[in-house]
């Protein structure tokens, strides 16, 4: 409980300000966890192939027709304790130019529960570095809460999210976004389901989801065999959210990952 607290700790220290959510990585937390040393690796992909052709500020880079490539080295440690990096934040741009922007890191923990228990919490702390290209602040940080159960086939997960300006030029309120997933277990190797991705607004229009990012997405996860797995889902986005439709997927990798259990 107290490594809990001392993540919160870490998070409410540094904030200034939200970020924008993290496009390369669109994904609900749940319990997947290395054990200690072990190592494992996702390659987050998306694409926006329909949406507002507009950019907020000069410099930026349009989201509509751009490819995201963002490879997460994760390593379990003690503790029940996961250290990841997302290295590098990478894109092709409607031109077909490939660009590394950036790179960020993460410190995941899953609590005590008891033996057998079908459902898990834990905390995620992440800090990064993007260039103008992704965001007119250059270091931002998210401080992410997590709970989730298996209830016979059904998945049921949530990720309440805190985003904030470490250092930038514009800096904004503390923001609040909820991430959650229902699936339903097809098999043993698919599942399919729903992901939402809401923002709730800053501490100063907090609940005004017009001025927010929402984005729903139907997904399948499919155990591939060998240590290969894919997430791939399709989402449509709402509120303030520029982006009409957004393809997404994860790969997982054989790279000696595992599930804690």
């Amino acid at each position: 409980m107290r490594r809990f607290w001392l993540l919160i700790g870490l998070g409410v220290a540094s904030l200034a300000a939200p970020a924008q959510a993290a496009p390369e990585e669109i994904q609900v937390y749940m319990d997947e966890l290395n054990d200690p040393w072990d190592t494992g690796l996702d390659i987050h992909f998306n694409y926006v192939p329909t949406g507002l052709p507009g950019i907020d500020y000069p410099g930026e880079q349009a989201s509509v027709n751009r490819f995201r490539y963002t490879p997460e080295f994760a390593l379990g440690l003690p503790g029940h304790f996961e250290l990841g990096a997302y290295l590098p934040l990478g894109t092709i741009d409607r031109e077909g130019r490939v660009a590394a922007h950036g790179v960020k890191g993460r410190l995941k923990w899953l609590g005590p529960v008891p033996k057998g228990a079908n459902w898990w919490w834990g905390a995620n702390f992440e800090i990064g570095y993007e260039d103008k290209a992704l965001d007119i602040n250059p270091v931002n940080a998210e401080f992410k809460a997590i709970l989730g159960g298996r209830f016979g086939r059904w998945t049921l997960a949530g990720n309440l999210n805190l985003d904030f300006v470490v250092s930038g030029p514009q800096p904004t309120p503390l923001a609040f976004d909820f991430d959650s997933k229902i699936s339903y277990k097809l098999s043993e190797k698919v599942e399919i389901g729903i992901e939402a991705y809401d923002g709730l607004g800053t501490t100063r229009d907090f609940g005004d989801f017009n001025q927010s990012e929402q984005t729903v997405y139907a997904v399948v996860d499919v155990d591939v065999g060998g240590g290969w797995a894919v997430n791939f889902g399709v989402g449509h986005g709402f509120g303030a959210n520029p982006d009409d439709i957004t393809v997404k997927a994860i790969l997982s990798v054989p790279f000696s990952r595992k599930r804690r259990a």
